[in-house]
């Protein structure tokens, strides 16, 4: 079982950090496929294409076919644009669960999908912000996750690592030296313990499917913070459309509300549970981001999925 580390050399947000990595030691050259170069350390394996990251789907699969090296994980390493322009170091999963067919998705991944979010992110928040702090990049740059959003398609738990927000903030070297720290620790490249492997068994089995709010989630990762939970596909209001009832003739059941809002949770829930097998998934709602029927609808379909419901307090 491999990870895959994924950059691109057109994005220095992304081939900075790889090019830190790869200063470490116990790089090899490994096999070029499709041209996609590849180097070798342990269980990791660093792959390079000049396409945009969000581009090459499926690289997982086919690094299967082309080395027969089954893939266990894939972190991509990108840049982050925010309309704020300010500095940020961020995590999320990726998909775009609630396009439906035919729409054309902006930004890679297929209508519908969402891959596999990576278990690690939890872990590999508190990790960032410990060595972005050690860094000396806190304050000036936000360590946060964003919400589930954007390709490529792959099948097995995928993460992004991302530097924002604008190129000057790309290019710096000591944020590609802190995302390279944390893909070189997380993964226990310098001989410690990878950080964030899944144990249903061991510590909480408890994981956060987090619904509404701002792309940013930050009453999600107000938990996240103060409990060290797991945390699963994160879908805010955007992922969840929902077509408000009061247009309809009539008083609308929730179960008559159109939108993609369904197809998105259940899609985002079952990539989460495939994820962390034996875990408890629990979905959390920013409940102020939620009008009173939007809420009402979305907890009745929860319920219907047999999807529970948690509380801050109980993660």
């Amino acid at each position: 079982m491999v990870t895959l580390v994924v950059a691109t050399t057109t994005d220095p947000a992304s081939y900075g950090p790889a090019t830190a990595l790869l200063a470490m030691p116990g790089w090899q050259p490994g096999p070029t496929f499709q041209g996609v170069s590849s180097f070798v350390n342990g269980e990791v394996r660093l792959l390079q294409h000049d396409k945009g990251i969000v581009e090459e789907d499926d690289l997982d699969m086919r690094w299967e076919e082309v080395t027969g090296q089954v893939v266990d994980e894939i972190i991509f390493l990108s840049k982050h644009t925010a309309v704020s322009n300010r500095p940020a170091l961020t995590l999320h999963p990726i998909g775009i669960p609630h396009l439906k067919d035919g729409d054309v998705p902006p930004q890679g991944g297929k209508p519908g999908w969402a891959a596999l979010p990576s278990p690690r992110m939890g872990p590999w928040l508190m990790l960032l912000k410990k060595i972005a702090k050690s860094h000396n990049l806190i304050p000036e740059f936000e360590i946060t996750l964003e919400a589930t959003h954007h390709g490529p398609v792959t099948s097995k738990p995928t993460l992004f690592v991302e530097i924002g927000s604008t190129e000057e903030h790309w290019k710096r070297k000591d944020a590609a030296n802190v995302i390279a720290q944390l893909v070189w620790e997380g993964l226990g490249l310098g001989g410690s313990d990878a950080v964030g492997n899944w144990d249903s068994k061991s510590g909480s089995n408890k994981v956060l499917l987090g619904l509404g709010g701002g792309h940013y989630v930050p009453r999600h990762m107000e938990i996240v913070w103060k409990k060290g939970t797991r945390v699963g596909h994160l879908l805010s209001g955007y992922s969840l459309p929902m077509e408000d009832p009061s247009q309809a003739k009539g008083d609308a059941a929730s179960k008559d509300i159109g939108g993609t809002w369904k197809v998105a949770i259940k899609v985002s829930y079952e990539a989460t549970k495939a994820a962390f097998p034996g875990g408890e998934i629990l979905a959390h709602l920013d409940q102020k981001s939620f009008k009173g029927w939007q809420k009402n609808a979305i907890t009745e379909y929860l319920h219907e999925l047999n999807i529970k419901v948690g509380k801050p307090g109980d993660f």
